[in-house]
């Protein structure tokens, strides 16, 4: 019953556009003529019902010789040949309704569809842009196709303008986010959030993204400066404890310095350059203030599974250069625990962290166990083999050594070395002739 209705009223709404034609001709042939366009009508939209739509565009051929600037049958013919992918006589047809009647947005929506259809995207940002007089939403289809064509200045400029008047959404962050990946846009999108913290200063995400902009730019004082803006802003942001943070260590209370560190660190907004940075800052702290060595650990914690950087690592390292091996060793351990334990570089700096603090046991096992794992690296061998000089076990690194030499390979330092306690294993062996050969030869090297 609906579509009997809907049709009555759209044949009522055709015989209105025919009054002139209607005026000139009798009553009789008024009837008949709009009987058989009727018919004609009927039957189309019945072959397109049931998908026939050849047989539905010669109906509707039939209402344009009745009534060639019908726009309603030029837009059925649209969709007809839309459905049979005949997309240039279907955007002829759509674009013909829309010189007859360009205020019905349902024809250049059909005008669309074929853009779309087609890939033309180019075309379909002009027909989008009428369908904007009809209807601003279409304007998330603009940022889509202004994407599909690569204008990104034109895409950036119409995301900033709908994140203001409509809030942001998930897709146009997904572009926001494609297209700052390339360096020549971030200082247009840095100079509109500095405005926009101007003109909504009570909004957290834009400070969030502009630090994130200066931390890819490596612009550190910009992204504390940003910060403490927050701050002032928004006294709750997990984002001021960065700035507090930084105010505590320079006052020297280490107290509050832990706790805006501890937040800072287990908030997932925050970057984690900025985390790496407070975290490095904190150690350099409690190098001169060993009382919160305590703190230090747990804050290592959050970074156990950082996929980029193995703090405790790093933090090994710090230690190692100032020579305070018990800590290096401690952190080394810890790095190891978390992922580093087939990591060359971490094992030779515990290597020689146990050589230093004359950890010989601890030593030589760690450095069997590496041997095993890397049996070309001469590193492992030479410290297995000062291991068993050390622990008296002086067969056992003649042995080690004299494998390891067959791996040396242009590290004249290293090669030395050897030959040092190749010298020490036959000296503890009481082969003193083969004794002065390697140390007589460790000499030349030295010599070089």
């Amino acid at each position: 019953m609906k579509k009997v209705s809907f049709l009555l009223i759209l044949f009522s709404v055709l015989l209105s556009n025919s009054s002139l034609l209607l005026a000139q001709t009798e009553p009789e042939d008024i009837k008949l003529n709009t009987d058989k366009f009727q018919d004609y009508f009927y039957e189309a939209l019945k072959q397109k019902g049931i998908e026939n739509y050849d047989k539905a565009i010669l109906e509707l051929e039939k209402c344009l010789k009745m009534e060639p600037e019908n726009a309603t049958i030029h837009f059925e013919l649209g969709k007809n040949y839309l459905a049979l992918k005949d997309y240039k006589n279907a955007y002829g047809s759509f674009e013909h309704a829309t010189k007859i009647d360009p205020t019905n947005k349902w024809f250049w929506i059909g005008m669309y569809d074929v853009d779309y259809a087609t890939k033309d995207f180019n075309r379909g940002i002009i027909t989008i842009q009428k369908l904007i007089t009809f209807d601003p939403k279409f304007k998330e289809d603009l940022t889509s196709l202004y994407m599909s064509t690569s204008q990104f200045d034109k895409a950036l400029e119409l995301i900033n303008e709908l994140n203001e008047t409509s809030g942001k959404s998930d897709r146009r962050e997904s572009y926001k986010i494609q297209i700052l990946s390339q360096g020549k846009y971030q200082n247009t999108e840095i100079a509109n959030l500095i405005e926009q913290i101007s003109r909504y200063p009570k909004e957290e995400s834009n400070y969030i993204s502009l630090i994130y902009l200066y931390s890819k730019n490596n612009e550190t004082d910009k992204m504390l400066e940003t910060a403490r803006k927050l701050e002032t802003e928004i006294p709750t942001s997990e984002w001021t404890q960065v700035s507090l943070f930084k105010s505590y260590l320079e006052n020297k209370d280490g107290e509050k310095a832990v706790k805006s560190m501890n937040i800072a660190l287990a908030s997932s907004k925050i970057d984690s350059k900025i985390k790496h940075r407070i975290l490095n800052e904190f150690l350099i702290f409690t190098n001169t203030n060993p009382q919160f060595a305590d703190a230090l650990e747990k804050a290592v914690g959050y970074f156990d599974n950082d996929p980029e950087v193995n703090v405790a690592k790093e933090i090994g390292k710090f230690y190692h250069n100032k020579k305070q091996w018990d800590k290096a060793i401690g952190y080394y351990d810890k790095a190891i625990l978390k992922g580093a334990e087939t990591d060359i570089e971490t094992n030779l700096l515990l290597l020689q962290a146990y050589t230093e603090t004359k950890k010989f046991e601890l030593l030589n096992k760690k450095a069997m166990d590496m041997v095993e794992l890397f049996p070309t690296q001469p590193q492992f061998y030479y410290y297995s083999g000062l291991g068993y000089n050390q622990l008296k076990q002086f067969k056992k690194a003649k042995d080690i050594l004299e494998m390891g030499l067959d791996y040396l390979v242009d590290d004249k330092t290293l090669e030395t070395n050897f030959n040092i306690q190749l010298g020490e294993a036959y000296n503890g062996l009481g082969d003193f002739k083969k004794k002065e050969f390697y140390f007589s030869k460790a000499n030349q090297l030295l010599k070089q």
